[in-house]
């Protein structure tokens, strides 16, 4: 098949969950013989949509990449306003404010429905990924008129889901992919679609391995045990509530336990003596903090899929997680490899079993790897991909 993947940013530089799952799944649909290229933005960071790559033609990975610049980039004190207006005032929000929305969201980047109209006709398929941006609100109209289309909408539970905007963008696409039940369940609901759909969840490397050692003396732990989170350091991510927590945990239960954030502060951690901030790290400084963790923390409230709670569950580590995410709740239900919280006492609960009973700990982190090798394999999660891709271009 010859693939036409549209998405917002692309790149080894560029993290966030649509983008990196964007991203493998283009790469390895190359390495099984497809012809795949990628249309997407010269932007890296989503926060100003700033041009960092250049403009034109490459290739990355087997996979060819036509970046379009971006015409300007966000006016971030505007577009806040604007979005407290739109998504937290009164409703019903009047459609123009919510196109004046959109147009400040972005990346706004005029080429790309001209670039689809002009060349979306030569691929078999045209895929977007994520729902939330210009690129896929002006895209998928575009493309539509030329090429069967699919949208992974990568949606949770939030306030622009309940656009009016987005009711009919939900309508273009000819197929839909999901990564988790629960997202196929919320959009179905919302939308009330009947589409061809998938459900793919994304794939992880089983043999990933990490030296707990090597991670510890980097970071001076010790022998403590340690709670680890991985992602960006952002309140919407839950990472404030998770230090509120654990901070109330050890004035409650005082002892050696740590909590490690990993990732890139969108908003400084306070200081705490058994808080240990490492800042963005590679790959493999990942993996060696996976191999020694207690457990893998994740709190936040809004999530479509958790690539992190699979890369725990590789090195046999328990998850606790936020319970009021469906997502969340139901991987670690489905798995068996992990606790759910949904309070505070919930939380501290949770945090005891796994520090003082070993047993439960390790029966948790097997069950999770189980269930990865029997869902999450590559080879699994692209053999149902390309069936649905045949499908839809035919």
């Amino acid at each position: 098949m010859r693939l036409l993947f549209v998405v917002q940013r692309y790149g080894p530089e560029v993290f966030g969950g649509a983008e990196v799952f964007s991203r493998e799944f283009a790469t390895r649909m190359a390495g099984r013989g497809h012809a795949v290229d990628v249309v997407t933005s010269c932007a890296v960071s989503y926060v100003d949509w700033a041009n960092v790559y250049e403009p034109g033609t490459s290739e990355l990975d087997g996979v060819t990449v036509h970046r379009l610049p971006v015409d300007r980039p966000r006016d971030n004190e505007l577009f806040n306003a604007l979005n407290v207006r739109v998504n937290a005032g009164l409703r019903p929000t009047p459609l123009h404010l919510q196109r004046a929305w959109m147009d400040l969201q972005g990346p706004h980047v005029a080429e790309l429905p001209s670039w689809l109209e002009e060349h979306a006709g030569e691929y078999d398929a045209a895929v977007f990924f994520t729902y939330l941006y210009w690129s896929t609100w002006a895209g998928l109209a575009a493309a539509g008129r030329r090429v069967p289309t699919v949208l992974h909408p990568t949606a949770h539970d939030e306030p622009p889901l309940y656009l009016a905007i987005y009711d009919l963008m939900f309508r273009l696409p000819d197929a839909l992919g999901y990564l988790t039940p629960e997202e196929a369940t919320l959009v179905g609901d919302r939308f009330r679609l009947r589409r061809p759909s998938v459900t793919t969840g994304v794939g992880i490397d089983l043999a990933s391995e990490g030296s707990e050692s090597r991670f510890r003396q980097r970071f001076g732990l010790g022998d403590a045990p340690y709670l680890l989170y991985i992602g960006r350091l952002d309140p919407h991510k839950g990472t404030e509530e998770l230090f509120a927590f654990f901070e109330a945990y050890k004035a409650r239960r005082p002892g050696s336990l740590k909590l490690v954030f990993m990732g890139e502060p969108i908003r400084p951690i306070e200081q705490h003596e058994d808080v240990v901030v490492t800042g963005f790290v590679d790959e493999q400084t990942k993996h060696d903090g996976l191999a020694g963790c207690l457990a893998l923390m994740m709190p936040s409230y809004f999530e479509s899929f958790s690539i992190v709670l699979l890369e725990a569950w590789v090195h046999r580590k328990p998850a606790i997680v936020q319970g009021r995410c469906d997502v969340l709740d139901g991987q670690v239900r489905r798995s068996g490899g992990g606790l759910p919280y949904r309070s505070f006492g919930e939380f501290e609960e949770s945090v005891d079993l796994l520090l003082h009973d070993e047993g439960l700990a390790a029966d948790l982190g097997r069950s999770g790897r189980r269930h990865a090798e029997e869902h999450y394999d590559w080879d699994i999660v692209l053999g149902r991909y390309e069936r649905f891709l045949e499908s839809v271009a035919q």
